[in-house]
């Protein structure tokens, strides 16, 4: 129990860090002097001790709304399969419970866009909601996929049943899990191709545009939901989709699973480094991908074996 307690609050706190070290390998990567890596820390710090001013239009939702973003993610994240052999983990929940828990945060995250009665907010929640329909079914393809493929529908027992015995003989049907989960990583935290977290453009404003109406403890609060949800995307993809390092000794098999999170970051980087933003309306192409790839999945497991 301490070393699975331990281990999300490895997971809280590298969560910022993950997205200030994709900001400065692009900068990096870009040529441009990067930001240093404590920068998440240290916004946050300045946030929460900024004056929070609520819009006279907003009602009590605004005041609720942050925590009710952040809390179905801080549960997430005590459903992930262990980093290290031996740890506490919670093998009953399955993939629609996973993808139920991040709808209901960006539900959340939606009121509060709507609640400012700015056309910011009510745009970036109506973009919100229609990139959420196409990524949803897609995750419970994907994980369910993954699931059937290590003999377990529990996402956490599925982790460490992979590790055990990797899927090899169905080594076609996990690889199109693994493109779909990666795509879906991408369009659910707001990554360019889809959403660019970096600008307050209004043609291309998603998440930016639900909480430009916030300040103070309440952006903080959804800022640091913001690093949490990638840091649990991150996880998953790295239980489910590179299972290796939790036999080692526990020490090790942490530093083993931290080095695959900023392995992904700096996946997600490099993409973002290469790719442009695609118009809202190119986005069901992208995510059309990721659902034809999970359906392949589930058929090529089924219906081939392979």
């Amino acid at each position: 129990m301490i070393l699975y307690l331990f281990t999300i609050a490895i997971l809280l706190l590298i969560a910022p860090l993950l997205l200030t070290f994709i900001k400065a390998l692009k900068m990096r990567l870009l040529f441009k002097r990067p930001l240093p890596l404590l920068q998440g820390y240290r916004t946050f710090a300045k946030l929460m001790a900024k004056e929070t001013i609520v819009s006279e239009e907003a009602s009590q939702m605004t005041r609720v709304a942050p925590f009710l973003v952040l809390s179905p993610l801080m549960v997430t994240i005590f459903f992930l399969p262990p980093a290290a052999g031996g740890a506490f983990y919670v093998s009953f929940v399955d993939a629609f419970t996973i993808t139920g828990l991040l709808a209901l945060s960006a539900f959340f995250l939606m009121l509060l866009g709507l609640d400012s009665a700015s056309s910011f907010g009510g745009m970036g929640s109506s973009r919100e909601a229609f990139i959420s329909a196409l990524v949803e079914p897609a995750m419970v393809l994907t994980v369910f996929s993954v699931s059937m493929m290590a003999g377990d529908l529990g996402v956490g027992q599925a982790g460490v049943n992979l590790v055990h015995h990797f899927p090899k003989e169905h080594m076609a049907s996990y690889l199109f899990a693994a493109i779909s989960f990666f795509i879906l990583l991408i369009a659910e935290n707001g990554r360019i191709p889809v959403d660019n977290p970096e600008t307050h453009l209004e043609l291309t404003m998603v998440h930016e545009a639900m909480i430009l109406d916030i300040t103070g403890v309440y952006l903080a609060i959804v800022e640091t939901a913001a690093s949490v949800k990638f840091v649990i995307f991150a996880s998953l993809f790295a239980s489910l989709f590179m299972p290796f390092g939790p036999g080692l000794s526990a020490p090790l098999a942490l530093l083993v699973f931290v080095g695959k999170l900023f392995l992904i970051a700096a996946a997600v980087a490099l993409i973002e480094v290469n790719t442009a933003k695609l118009r809202l309306f190119k986005v069901p192409n992208l995510l059309g991908i990721a659902i034809v790839f999970a359906f392949l999945s589930l058929i090529t497991f089924y219906v081939l074996g392979a």
